[in-house]
């Protein structure tokens, strides 16, 4: 999730009566309904997914609410918003999303038991790639190809740079400020996350165009496609 994009959610009354506040990304409340839609055209009735990069858990939740067919597996790196993950499930009533946790895409085993190597059928990271360092492009794609099921996908969202569509002046503007907070950060060019994919053995095989100049881009393993 971008920085400073946070909102606070209720988390149920305390013992004094107060309301406790959920930690929450306003970015991820304006387009989580709109990732639904695309997700709940392509994705067939069941299945298995990963979140990579889950942050409060606001994606997880609407998608496992709406494809309750579909098991979910949150992660994110940061283990301290692992219990919000929870409590926001939790609350929810989602039967169908596992225990939230812990994933450094950029480690080269990404889970503590890989006999056999989980596969699965959906991985989704939203809104990582431009607040991280770039060496997590290549974790994602490659631990992505070792973790996709055959005919499963990896689909990344946010904003990236594209060498034959004009940039919006907000997207040049966000940039500039990722980059003042950290010189690793900024919004990526597609073309260079495209060599990364196609190193891990991985294609895009669709774009799709969404609110406040964002992409979600679709990648299949390139065995899936010959």
């Amino acid at each position: 999730m971008g920085p400073g994009r946070h909102c606070a959610g209720r988390a149920g009354a305390g013992a004094a009566g107060q309301v406790n506040e959920l930690p929450c990304s306003a970015a991820a409340e304006r387009n989580k309904h709109a990732i639904f839609e695309v997700l709940r055209q392509m994705l067939p009735a069941q299945g298995r997914a990963l979140e990579i990069a889950s942050g409060p858990g606001q994606h997880v939740a609407c998608f496992a609410a709406g494809l309750p067919q579909w098991t979910w597996q949150p992660t994110d790196y940061q283990a301290s918003v692992l219990p919000t993950i929870t409590t926001r499930v939790t609350q929810q009533g989602l039967a169908n999303v596992q225990t939230p946790l812990q994933l450094d895409v950029t480690a080269t085993q990404w889970f503590a038991t890989e006999e056999p190597v989980p596969c699965f059928n959906l991985i989704f990271c939203a809104n990582m790639l431009h607040v991280s360092p770039w060496p997590t492009c290549a974790g994602l794609m490659q631990g992505s190809a070792r973790h996709l099921a055959l005919g499963a996908m990896l689909i990344t969202y946010g904003p990236y740079l594209e060498d034959t569509v004009a940039t919006a002046s907000s997207n040049l503007e966000f940039d500039l400020s990722l980059r003042a907070l950290n010189p690793t950060w900024g919004i990526r060019r597609r073309a260079e996350v495209e060599m990364e994919a196609t190193k891990a053995g991985l294609c895009l095989s669709a774009r799709h165009a969404m609110p406040a100049n964002n992409l979600l881009l679709v990648w299949r393993l390139a065995s899936d496609l010959d």
